[in-house]
This record gives structure tokens, C-alpha cells and sequence, in this order.
């Protein structure tokens, strides 16, 4: 912007001393073509005091007083389709530095030039615009460096104490919070954001803490019924039953088993680990599911087929086993499950007529190692994990499950999948 404005100013300048230069060297030009011209011109435009009329030999015809006796100013000559010039020069120590109009009289051969010329003082110099205009850039630069260096540092300020602030939330504290100041600024929108962050952190680390405490209490169990047997036939090795040994101690080892291996699934689930996925008939799922299920109680079905999902057909069979296995476990008589299409969704519904599941606890089911006071015996079997399993299962295949009372007044629960789109 400098550089332009000193462009700019310098040329208004120029085109100023040279509009002068032309009214007079115009004046005279036509004082030559009436034939009046004098051999003493007296200049008429204020400030163009330098005029002489130079014949194409470079003889001075004329001039006006502070030009006589002079060698000619310049010795351009326009061409007749290009008869008037604007230039400048500082050739001459004795006259300085000169803006001036070089007119032709007239378009003939022997035609004389009209030069007329203005001394440009030291506030017209292009040096010295130059100079004005880049002292005014270096002050303006220096206020708006200073203006942001100010601005910056203000608006730094919240987000320095941010930083100290979370310097000081640990691992083992996520209950501090940043202090959202008032307003809906940038500022403000990023502290409330990173305000929920912490929140979900905290609670994504009380779950897993949780969840720790849980799983080592549930594996405490048969490891300390293991340790208590064992310990008992060292003492007294005579007066144990091994048979009867050996089938409670597998009986512990397979609760153990069992509780590792739901583990294991949730964990892969949680990691979102890549599984191949494929098409799965959900009746054909079933079925090959309901041939290996013990019969009691019974379990009636209601399948219907070509209702196809993508997914992984092992973790959808786990998804079934577990509904099954909750069904039977609390079912006094009977169980059902059915296979349909639901507009756009694949339903998969089991039910029982068992005890059901209290509106208050439809949500908590779902939570690892939870079992309501119909089920807190291990004696009828389950690791706590089965329905938290079902939950990871269902929305890592984008799915929903919701629990409801069955027809039989037990518990209900519908799991609805997308359908595999035909391409």
C-alpha cells in the first residue's frame, strides 16, 4: 500500500507540473502559427518561467527571460502524428531537476518545437514523497504490531489459563472442571466443549474402574472355591471324595472359563477390532441355534425366512445365545422367538413367561455384571455379562433393543437390525 501511494501521489504531482508545462508550450505553439512570435517570450502560466522555441537545427529562436543565452533544454522533437511530449531530467546541475512539454508547432519538415519546462522543487521530488510515505507506513506497521501485540495477549489470556487448568486434571482427579466464562465466543464454546470432554472421560473411567472391581469380584469367587478345595484334600487327602473333588472343582473352572471368555467378547467389541462382516439369514441363524439348545422348557419359534442382515455371523449367534440362555434361565413353562421383517428392519423378539423385567430396570440390565434379585443366585448359572454382551452385539450392528412385558407376562425383548439392501 506504501509502494502505490507513493506511485499514486508522485504521479498527480507530475501530471500537475506537466498540465503547466503544456498550456504554455500550447500558447506558444500557437503565438508561432499566427507569426507573432517574439524573440523574448514572456511566460503567462505561473511557475513555467524556462520556454524557447528550437529550431530543427537546435538554434534557439526564442526564449523567455531565465532561458536566453542557453543552450536548448532538450533536443526532442515529436513526430507529426505524435506531436506533444512529457519528460523530465535532472541532467543539468545548473538548472536542476526539470519536468517540461516538448510541442511541435506544426506537422511540416522545418516545423520548430515549443519547450517549456518548471523546475520541481524538493517537495514535488519523488524521493522525498517516497520518503513521507514510507516514515507514515513505518509508524502505521508499528502501531497495528502493537495493536495486535495487545489484542493477542488479551485474547491469549483465557487460553493460557486453560492450559494451567488442565496441567493440573490428572488421571486419578477428572472431577475438575474449567470455569466457563460468560458469553458465546470462540472462547467460550471451546472451554464448554473440553468441559464435556472431561465429563465423558470421567465417566467412560468410573465405568472401566467399575467394571475392574466387578470382574475381579465375579473371577474371586470360584478362584477362592477352588483354593478352599484343594487346600481340603491336601489336609485331608483320605477323606475326600475325588470324584465329587474333581466335579466341583470343573464346575469352578468353567464358571471362570466362562466369565474370561465374556470378557474377551466385550473387549473385542469395545475395541471396534475389524471382523469380516457377511450376509446372515437371522432364520437360518436361529434354527442352527435352537438344534444344539436344551428343551427346557420348551421353545417355540416363529421364523421367517429371507430376513438377511450384514453382520458377523458369530457375534449375532453370541447375540442369540445369551437371549435364549436369560429366556430359559427365568422362563417357568415357555419361551418364544420370532424372526420377521418390520418395514425396513429385520426383528428378532424372545420372550418368556418368567417373573419380567421391572420398568426401573430395563436400562440398568444392560450394565455389566448387573443381576436383579430374580437372579442373584450363581447356583441358576450366568456371568452377569450375557445382556451386556446382546447390548455391544446389537449397535455394533447399528441395531436397537428395547425391553418390554410379553404376551405371557414375562419379559420381552425386541432387537431390530437394518436389512440387507439388495444392490
Amino acid at each position: 500500500m506504501a509502494a502505490v501511494m507513493s506511485t499514486v501521489i508522485s504521479q498527480m504531482f507530475a501530471d500537475v507540473v506537466w498540465h503547466d508545462t503544456q498550456q504554455q508550450a500550447i500558447l506558444i505553439a500557437a503565438a508561432i502559427r499566427g507569426g507573432s512570435l517574439p524573440r523574448v517570450i514572456t511566460p503567462t502560466v505561473p511557475g513555467v518561467d524556462l520556454v524557447q522555441v528550437v529550431a530543427p537545427d537546435r538554434r534557439v529562436l526564442a526564449a523567455s527571460p531565465m532561458a536566453r543565452n542557453k543552450p536548448p533544454i532538450s533536443v526532442a522533437r515529436p513526430e507529426p502524428n505524435d506531436p506533444l511530449q512529457d519528460l523530465q531530467t535532472c541532467s543539468n546541475p545548473e538548472r536542476g531537476c526539470l519536468r517540461y512539454s516538448v510541442l511541435r508547432a506544426d506537422p511540416r519538415a522545418d516545423s520548430p518545437v515549443v519547450v517549456a519546462a518548471r523546475r520541481t522543487n524538493t517537495v514535488l521530488s519523488t524521493g522525498f514523497v517516497d520518503a513521507i510515505v514510507a516514515a507514515q507506513a513505518i509508524v502505521l506497521i508499528s502501531c497495528v504490531a502493537g495493536l495486535t501485540w495487545a489484542v493477542t495477549g488479551r485474547i491469549l489470556q483465557p487460553v493460557d489459563a486453560i492450559r494451567s487448568k488442565l496441567a493440573k486434571i490428572t488421571f486419578s482427579d477428572l472431577s475438575h472442571r474449567i470455569a466457563e466464562p460468560a458469553g458465546d465466543d470462540e472462547i467460550s464454546r471451546l472451554i464448554h466443549a473440553l468441559n464435556q470432554t472431561l465429563q465423558r472421560l470421567e465417566t467412560a473411567t468410573h465405568q472401566q474402574r467399575r467394571f475392574v472391581a466387578d470382574a475381579s469380584h465375579e473371577l474371586r469367587t470360584p478362584v477362592a472355591g477352588l483354593r478352599v478345595k484343594l487346600e481340603e484334600a491336601q489336609m485331608h487327602p483320605r477323606d475326600i471324595d475325588l470324584n465329587g473333588l474333581l466335579e466341583h472343582t470343573l464346575d469352578d473352572v468353567d464358571r471362570v472359563q466362562a466369565i474370561l471368555s465374556d470378557l474377551l467378547m466385550l473387549a473385542g467389541l469395545e475395541s471396534g477390532a475389524a471382523a469380516k462382516r457377511q450376509r446372515v439369514d437371522l432364520a437360518a441363524l436361529t434354527r442352527a441355534e435352537l438344534k444344539q439348545r436344551a428343551r427346557t422348557p420348551p421353545i417355540r419359534s416363529s421364523l421367517e425366512d429371507g430376513v438377511t442382515v450384514e453382520g458377523v455371523p458369530s457375534q449375532l449367534s453370541r447375540m442369540l445365545t445369551n437371549l435364549l440362555d436369560n429366556a430359559q434361565r427365568h422362563a417357568r413353562h415357555l419361551v418364544d422367538i420370532e424372526v420377521h421383517r418390520d418395514s425396513d428392519s429385520a426383528l428378532v423378539t424372545v420372550s418368556d413367561d418368567g417373573p419380567g423385567i421391572a420398568v426401573a430396570d430395563r436400562e440398568r440390565i444392560f450394565e455389566r455384571f448387573t443381576r436383579l434379585d430374580t437372579a442373584r443366585s450363581r447356583d441358576r448359572g450366568g456371568t452377569g455379562l450375557g445382556l451386556a454382551i446382546v447390548n455391544d452385539v446389537v449397535h455394533a450392528h447399528s441395531g436397537t433393543i428395547l425391553v418390554g412385558e410379553s404376551p405371557h407376562g414375562g419379559g420381552r425383548f425386541d432387537v431390530r437390525l437394518p436389512l440387507l439392501t439388495e444392490k
